[in-house]
């Protein structure tokens, strides 16, 4: 676990403007809801998921990765409010592959963090300067985040379609006094990106028997790669912190990616030099759905859970 350098309350009240977007220091956020749920995968096919040759899948024993599942309902930020999706495994750095679940006590010497596959946001600017500054592959979607009495949930849908769907069952209370840090790593621009977070708050999981999620892959193909993993149906362990708060350090480390014979052209910046810095959403999930696939996912959501609606007590915005 990393600890949050002093260097970041120094720049406090002070102010800069990246890539056109205006930030008070630090980049923080304030008052955010978050869901975690974490699946077993096959490790070696999460290890082809895995770009360049020093980033390796965690391994808990024998050939089982970790997918992780992290939804963030940013109430507050420098950038205003916005919902992020991420789609992550567990991953090592290093020359070689580290030994099981070692990392987990040994975190900064394994170079232990997450390698984020997708992360779908709410609003624009969030795409223009998670990409644009840090790396991160953020993109506009339709995203929602809904808490009740005894789940919470997301969904992503892309296009008119659904892309995944998280819903875990609600710990009974957050009462852990959570202080933590997270590592990410993101592959773009043909460099390997890896930036660093430090959040806290109260904390409510479950872990083995007593966790319960349900993860829906649909049909989008953006979501389509997460049927190969070899998901398990249940969860190791899910989370909810129903207030965090957090800092993410403008400080990032960045090199090149490598590959044994010359890679295809990687996504670069003219996917993020035009975008401008709109707060505004996209329609809540569902909305662009032609009236044949709404109908179709309530019939799924009536078999697997509660239907999804919008808006309804608990859901942001």
């Amino acid at each position: 676990m990393l600890t949050m350098p002093r260097r970041l309350m120094r720049q406090a009240g002070r102010y800069s403007k990246v890539d056109g977007i205006p930030y008070k220091l630090p980049v923080n956020s304030e008052s955010s809801p978050a869901l975690m749920a974490a699946f077993t995968v096959d490790a070696t096919k999460a290890a082809a998921l895995l770009p360049g040759n020093e980033l390796h899948p965690l391994r808990l024993g024998g050939n089982k990765g970790i997918l992780m599942v992290t939804v963030i309902d940013y109430r507050k930020t420098v950038i205003g409010p916005y919902i992020e999706f991420s789609i992550a495994l567990a991953c090592t750095q290093g020359r070689k592959p580290a030994p099981p679940l070692l990392p987990l006590l040994f975190q900064k010497h394994y170079g232990l963090g997450q390698y984020v596959l997708d992360l779908p946001v709410s609003s624009e600017i969030s795409v223009k300067g998670g990409k644009g500054i840090w790396g991160m592959p953020k993109h506009q979607a339709n995203l929602d985040f809904r808490i009740g009495d005894r789940t919470v949930s997301s969904e992503y849908d892309k296009d008119g379609q659904l892309a995944v769907k998280i819903e875990i069952d609600r710990p009974a209370r957050a009462w852990l006094p959570l202080r933590a840090s997270g590592t990410n790593y993101c592959g773009f621009r043909g460099m390997l990106m890896k930036s660093y977070i430090y959040f806290h708050g109260k904390f409510g999981f479950r872990f083995g028997r007593r966790a319960a999620a349900r993860l829906i892959i649909g049909t989008h193909p953006r979501a389509q790669f997460l049927k190969g993993l070899g998901i398990s149906e249940k969860p190791l362990f899910v989370g909810f912190l129903p207030a965090s708060s957090g800092v993410l350090d403008d400080h990032f480390e960045c090199w090149f990616l490598s590959s044994p014979t010359m890679p295809s052209q990687p996504e670069g910046l003219e996917s993020v030099v035009n975008l401008g810095l709109s707060q505004a959403w996209l329609p809540p999930p569902g909305a662009a759905r032609p009236p044949a696939m709404r109908e179709e996912h309530a019939e799924e959501a009536d078999d697997e859970g509660p239907k999804m609606g919008w808006p309804e007590e608990g859901v942001h915005p």
